[in-house]
Order: C-alpha cells, then structure tokens, then sequence
C-alpha cells in the first residue's frame, strides 16, 4: 500500500473539470526576454520575442511568436552560452 502524501492547501489547484492537483515545482532559476529592434530605428523587426531560462540544471532558450488570439506559439531555438542584449542604454550579458 502506497503511503498517501499531504499536501499544503496553498499548493493545490483546480482543473476547469473540478479535479485537483499539486503544483510541483520542475526547476527554478532566471529568466530573460528580449525582442529584436532595427539599428536604425530603433522599433521592433518581428513580433517574435525570444525567452531564455536558466537553472543549475542548464540555459533553455525558446522563440515566442504572438498568434492572432493573444496567445504565444514556443518554439525551442539552439541555447548559446551567453547572449549580450542591449538593456536601457548598457549592454548586459545573460
């Protein structure tokens, strides 16, 4: 007989069908968004934006493209070492 876990009330949600779940925490870390801005202008190429993650376990990175319904597609891209993004007149590194 499997021993039956107790879990905080403050960690459980509700399914649109009434049915409860835990939420359990994958992985934590940092995160990142930037968008893609034309030199000369200074206003976005593309609606596209791209999201970095990064955890102890490693760095993820996903494009996100806006669909017509307010949603965003992911869709994973190649994860580089380190990115520099252009961040409010000073160049960091993420």
């Amino acid at each position: 007989m499997e021993k039956r876990i107790e879990y905080p009330e403050e960690v459980i949600a509700v399914t649109k069908k009434g049915e409860r779940e835990v939420r359990s925490l994958c992985e934590q870390g940092e995160f990142a968004i930037y968008e893609y801005l034309s030199p000369l202008t200074g206003k976005p190429t593309s609606p596209k934006k791209k999201l970095v993650l990064k955890s102890p376990k490693g760095r993820k990175e996903y494009f996100l493209f806006p669909t017509k319904d307010k949603r965003f597609l992911l869709a994973p891209s190649e994860a580089k070492e380190k990115t520099k993004i252009w961040a409010e007149g000073s160049v960091i590194e993420f």
